[in-house]
């Protein structure tokens, strides 16, 4: 069985539990700009980061039809003021329609803010990632979790979380031994690897250390898989094949069997006259 085999059953097992919004799925709202001159990645790891991970986390919620996931849209969080916007990298909202697609995102409208942000960091937002957002997104956006990783692997490792507490204040998430951090909210252990690309990819896993593949993870394991059944198609067929020459030399063994002792017996019949 392939590390990924069961996914599915565990899927449904560590899924987070979370209320229907109270609001309705807002396309875009008249007078709310959704884009600016900005490009989407900064660097060619930022975006190879992005779209590994955005990918990862839709196909693992993809059975869910209340989790919503964007990808560097706007976020307006108060209604009639549009400079009160963010733009993270990749967010997730819970308890939303995940369609249709949104040109931005109202937090009014849909009656639900996004319950955990990622922002990847480049030489020009890595700064501000780290410092005016965190209060940013946890206080004025009111996330509970925060995250930042920096996925160009030629610069030293820095992967933070924050949160905020019961009693509203923000806490950094301590990490594990080998530097991981917990999402309570999503359910997941959150690691990164370095890869043969130079890109420090962050990949999430279940909470009993299942990994959540990735695309090209999952056409490896499906060509591996495709070429296992190949090979067992063709050692059954050379087995079905051994078999049936078997059965025939065994019946030709026997017909010669047969003929011998018709002989014998005429033989013998010859001899008693």
């Amino acid at each position: 069985m392939g590390a990924f085999d069961d996914l599915d059953f565990k899927r449904r097992k560590y899924m987070p539990v979370f209320p229907r919004a109270s609001g309705k799925p807002t396309v875009c709202i008249e007078g709310y700009p959704s884009e600016d001159d900005e490009p989407m990645a900064a660097t060619w790891f930022h975006g190879e980061q992005i779209v590994t991970f955005s990918d990862q986390l839709k196909r693992y919620f993809e059975d869910n039809p209340l989790v919503y996931i964007g990808i560097d849209t706007f976020v307006y969080y108060r209604e009639g003021d549009v400079t009160k916007f963010v733009a993270p990298d990749i967010y997730i909202v819970f308890g939303v329609d995940k369609f249709p697609g949104r040109r931005s995102f109202y937090t009014w409208a849909e009656g639900a803010v996004p319950a955990v942000v990622f922002e990847f960091l480049s030489d020009s937002t890595a700064a501000h990632d780290r410092g005016k957002k965190v209060r940013q997104y946890l206080l004025d956006v009111g996330v509970q979790e925060y995250f930042i990783h920096q996925p160009e692997g030629d610069k030293p490792p820095e992967f933070r979380g924050w949160r905020r507490s019961p009693s509203g204040a923000i806490e950094e998430i301590v990490p594990d031994a080998q530097d991981g951090l917990f999402s309570r909210t999503l359910n997941l252990w959150l690691r990164w690897e370095d890869q043969p690309d130079k890109v420090r990819l962050l990949r999430p896993y279940l909470p009993d250390e299942t990994p959540i593949s990735t695309a090209k993870e999952m056409k490896q394991e499906l060509e591996a898989t495709k070429v296992l059944a190949e090979a067992e198609a063709q050692r059954r067929q050379q087995a079905e094949a051994a078999a049936r020459e078997e059965a025939q030399r065994r019946r030709q063994a026997e017909s010669e069997l047969e003929r011998l002792r018709a002989e014998l017996a005429a033989l013998r019949r010859n001899e008693s006259e």
